[in-house]
């Protein structure tokens, strides 16, 4: 049996998750999750939990158990407590602002890059102009919004300059050196 699982999903107070069949949908003060899983995984609620069982021993079956119940983890914390990404932007002249909704990031190309807030989506930029913070309910679009940023400038090796994840560490190379002929 899968650790993960078959762990119980409790359900915070203020959370209302409403089960048909084998959608799923989490309502809060953070907004609304919907999401349909597969057939082959059987999704209860008893009480103020949530259990998610499966049927069949088979591989693909067994993958999905724990992922199943993962996911639905993520929506119930999403509208509870919400997800963040941390970005920092290192190098001269590099910075970020709020335009509305939006973000405009200056990282050293001739122009500068408007990047749109997906719904659900907050940004706040701190420190500087050189820190953002994306937050959200749904901890894939979060993601997936904070890969696209860094996207926009990964940090290069040589002076570490460029875009990257809070706590994240770049190795270093050494530049050239000259050398005798």
């Amino acid at each position: 049996m899968s650790r993960i699982g078959k762990l119980p999903i409790s359900i915070p107070s203020g959370i209302n998750v409403e089960l048909d069949g084998h959608h799923v949908t989490v309502k809060g003060s953070n907004g609304v999750l919907e999401r349909s899983f597969s057939p082959l995984i059987s999704i209860n609620k008893e009480g103020e939990q949530i259990l998610v069982t499966r049927d069949s021993d088979e591989k693909h079956v067994r993958a999905l158990h724990g992922t199943t119940r993962a996911v639905i983890q993520n929506m119930v914390t999403g509208i509870h407590t919400g997800f963040t990404k941390v970005l920092e932007i290192q190098g001269v002249g590099y910075k970020a602002e709020l335009e509305g909704t939006g973000l405009v990031i200056n990282v050293g190309f001739s122009h500068t890059i408007n990047v749109e807030a997906p719904e659900g989506i907050e940004f706040d930029v701190t420190e500087k102009n050189r820190v953002i913070v994306i937050k959200g309910a749904n901890k894939e679009v979060v993601g997936q919004v904070a890969a696209d940023i860094r996207k926009l400038r990964p940090p290069e090796p040589y002076k570490g300059k460029g875009i990257r994840y809070q706590g994240e560490r770049v190795r270093r190379k050494a530049g050239k050196t000259a050398g005798a002929i």
